[in-house]
């Protein structure tokens, strides 16, 4: 009967202590979040909100010397391939155009990468970010991620984010192709961005 007693004195001392010492160390120190006032818009910096739109022509350059979309997976080896590429995915470091002569003035870079997301027809999935090089938005970057089924005449694709004058971004992407080839695209984008 000794034997039964300390043997459960030990274990109620045991529980004891483990509840003590949990709820002692488990204590939430939320002292690097604050919560700022939408109304307190001067702590970051920010004006009024405001709507601008651009348009911009990208270039995916497949082949040449310096193409600017390289292949980092090939597409998937079912029978499908052929006519949708689903698994393909390529890196992007596309220029950004004032017109859709490649020559045209050099607005910025669109980097990121397109991966082919459906099997049934050539649909990408679009995450990149228009990093601007010159102009007023010179250093500045907005993000789009979305769908781009590119069999369509118009597509949109959201505009989810920014840095520099677009921080706080959102707005949509109007996509629209005007020459497509194995080598080569010129895609126009209207771009409509609420940003501070």
């Amino acid at each position: 009967m000794a034997g039964i007693s300390s043997f459960s004195a030990a274990h109620f001392l045991f529980l004891f202590l483990f509840v003590f010492f949990s709820s002692a160390v488990v204590s939430e120190d939320d002292s690097f979040v604050t919560t700022v006032e939408v109304e307190d818009k001067r702590v970051l910096g920010l004006k009024n909100e405001k709507l601008t739109h651009f348009r911009v022509y990208w270039h995916d350059v497949l082949g040449g010397k310096n193409p600017t979309a390289v292949q980092i997976v090939a597409p998937a080896p079912a029978s499908n391939a052929s006519t949708s590429s689903f698994g393909l995915v390529r890196m992007i470091d596309n220029p950004l155009t004032a017109g859709p002569d490649p020559r045209s003035k050099l607005w910025g870079k669109a980097q990121g990468l397109y991966a082919a997301a459906s099997q049934e027809n050539l649909s990408f999935l679009m995450a990149m970010n228009f990093a601007f090089m010159s102009g007023k938005y010179g250093g500045s970057s907005i993000t789009i991620l979305g769908r781009n089924p590119v069999g369509e005449k118009v597509r949109e694709m959201p505009v989810i984010g920014g840095s520099g004058a677009f921080r706080f971004a959102r707005g949509y992407a109007r996509v629209r192709t005007l020459v497509i080839n194995p080598v080569a695209a010129v895609v126009e984008y209207n771009v409509y961005v609420l940003h501070y």
